[in-house]
């Protein structure tokens, strides 16, 4: 090895200490299963009581499997949460910056003061070479501006670098993503950042290694790394949109956009995942990331690239106000109908209900002056606070006792394999709405119930 690398190796941990700025969602999975890792991780929020939840051994939001590994790892001693920035700088080898980059109120751009927040409650702590790294979801050139907010703040000489991984999380199975990612990707701009970041997941690549599987790592540079979330985001609500777009044209030409999802999904070069349609994407992510990219592109000078996008929001957004159309042909008028709402979560196994379509459709049929009672499995609390004009129930029977119709909306297994005839005896009229395409129309029909599906003629 040639002396320059041998002292780039030399001055790099084989286990980095990790501290996570932010412990939202994206920052407590992260910082959770890097301890579950064996890496030795130190959670940072300035929301106290956050802390003091996640400290007690409480994630306070919905996960599958991430309140045991959590508890797990706070007995163990390598996880650790804290307030102080001060504590974090001393502390870590290696900073994750992992807080919101929400939509800007009055604008599609991304909101960019947490991520500066957080940089800047940082920096002035620091007292030795280290590693920030970002992981939110920002518009291209975020890098390069955290680099001089490091150079404004940092002590001087220290060598503090900047680098940025993109996360790739599916709420729902974040756990799994994070310990077992389809691949990952490191913006960096020296191989001391690059080495940093791969002993920063050599238990990713361990357990890979122990499971036989191959953990694909593109290193690249700052831009390519920070637009290869928007651009998978942006594809994947292109891929939603699209078949949603196919269900408007199937509803007025008498086709079955279920069937037709079928046949082009045998395409290898289409493939059949996500062509299910429905009243369309939401959450956290999606939504606010098409808006933030388009909006980066305009102030790039190449908006007319992403024009599209509008088009996939549009088309997203129609599809609400169609489960709303349906909801209506069958109960002839909305004011004063009694519905019950099977769902309010964006997604099942998740407790947000961040621009959900389901909160969407509710709120449309309140509006329209229905009677709405609603339940999910997780998302009660959340929907009551988006959307506390509305009755909520603790069942699913409760939900839609007496209704003159039931409207699914979210796709929990529970909803799914629900038994028409048990539910038939409990409502005044049958009449569902199957928002997500989740149901079996013929199992259904055979209890009774007149079933209205999206796209399905």
């Amino acid at each position: 090895m040639p002396q320059e690398e041998a002292r780039v190796s030399e001055s790099i941990p084989q286990r980095p200490r990790l501290t996570v700025l932010g412990t939202g969602y994206l920052g407590a999975t992260h910082a959770v299963s890097m301890a579950e890792l064996g890496y030795e991780v130190l959670g940072i929020d300035v929301d106290e009581s956050k802390i003091t939840k996640l400290a007690d051994g409480q994630v306070p939001f919905h996960e599958p499997g991430l309140d045991e590994m959590l508890r797990r790892n706070l007995a163990t001693g390598r996880l650790r949460f804290t307030t102080s920035y001060a504590e974090a700088a001393d502390f870590g080898d290696v900073h994750f910056v992992c807080v919101g980059t929400p939509q800007k109120a009055g604008s599609l751009a991304a909101d960019m003061r947490y991520v500066e927040s957080a940089v800047v409650s940082l920096a002035p702590h620091l007292t030795r070479k280290a590693l920030i790294v970002g992981k939110s979801t920002v518009p291209v050139g975020t890098a390069e501006w955290v680099e001089e907010l490091v150079a404004q703040h940092a002590p001087a000489g220290i060598g503090v670098e900047v680098a940025w991984n993109p996360e790739f999380l599916r709420e729902g199975f974040a756990v799994e993503d994070t310990l077992r990612p389809d691949r990952l990707v490191f913006g960096v701009k020296s191989d001391w950042a690059r080495e940093m970041l791969e002993n920063t997941y050599k238990g990713v690549y361990e357990l890979g290694v122990a499971e036989d599987r191959e953990v694909p790592t593109v290193v690249t540079d700052f831009p390519t790394a920070e637009l290869v979330k928007v651009a998978a985001n942006s594809y994947l609500a292109t891929k939603i949109s699209f078949i949603n777009a196919m269900a408007e044209v199937s509803e007025v030409a008498g086709a079955d956009v279920t069937q037709l999802a079928r046949a082009i999904g045998y395409d290898v070069r289409i493939g059949n995942k996500f062509l299910r349609a429905g009243v369309g994407f939401g959450g956290g992510c999606l939504p606010k990331d098409i808006r933030a990219f388009q909006a980066r592109a305009e102030e790039l000078g190449v908006g007319h690239a992403l024009r599209f996008l509008s088009e996939v929001d549009q088309i997203n957004t129609r599809r609400r106000e169609k489960a709303v159309e349906l909801t209506a042909e069958l109960v002839g008028e909305l004011a004063g109908a009694r519905i019950g709402v099977l769902g309010a979560t964006f997604k099942p196994n998740s407790d947000d209900v961040r621009d959900s379509p389901a909160v969407a459709v509710t709120k449309l049929l309140a509006e329209a002056g229905a009677q709405v009672t609603v339940y999910d499995p997780q998302g009660i609390d959340n929907a009551r606070r988006a959307l506390p004009t509305v009755a909520y129930a603790t069942s699913s029977v409760d939900a839609i006792r007496d209704a003159d119709a039931v409207v699914v909306l979210t796709e929990w297994e529970e909803f799914r394999h629900a038994d028409p005839v048990a539910l038939g005896k409990v409502v005044t009229h049958r009449r569902v709405v199957d928002g997500r395409n989740c149901l079996d129309p013929a199992e259904w029909r055979a209890a009774g119930w007149e079933y209205r599906g999206m796209g399905r003629a």
